[in-house]
């Protein structure tokens, strides 16, 4: 099963189908893992043009903690029912959210990302997050 695919429209990250409402039936149906989902594929398209002598500090770390946000979401969905549980999966991508930042910074510093897509992805993780805590504070609407 596809994700939905978001992009920027200069402001902030959209749906590219627009915006429908749908039964929430698995994590995919969320527009935070979605939206998780496509700035981990961004990544990895950007990141594939660092330098080779990166493939294992930044260039690992920044597609490991990219993608651990989207799959932390599907984690704490998939137990949903037990709140503790789901709620600390949830902070736990926040945490990797923020970590991704922290990686975006460093690839914009050294000269492997442009401030344009520094900006982008940036602006996206900040949406993650927005998305997440509305999750996390109605999680009785998703069980």
């Amino acid at each position: 099963m596809q994700c939905e695919e978001w992009v920027f429209d200069g402001k902030g990250w959209v749906p590219k189908s627009g915006k429908g409402n749908r039964q929430i039936r698995s994590c995919r149906d969320l527009d935070v893992f979605n939206l998780s989902y496509t700035l981990a594929m961004e990544i990895f398209r950007l990141s594939a043009r660092f330098p080779k002598d990166e493939r294992y500090a930044l260039t690992d770390q920044i597609r490991r903690s990219s993608r651990a946000v989207c799959s932390n979401i599907a984690e704490g969905f998939a137990k949903r029912r037990h709140e503790a549980v789901f709620k600390n999966s949830l902070s736990n991508s926040l945490g990797e959210a923020e970590e991704t930042k922290v990686w975006l910074d460093f690839a914009r510093d050294c000269g492997y990302l442009s401030a344009q897509d520094h900006r982008r992805l940036t602006i996206g993780y900040d949406q993650v997050s927005a998305m997440r805590w509305t999750l996390m504070t109605r999680w009785e609407t998703f069980s």
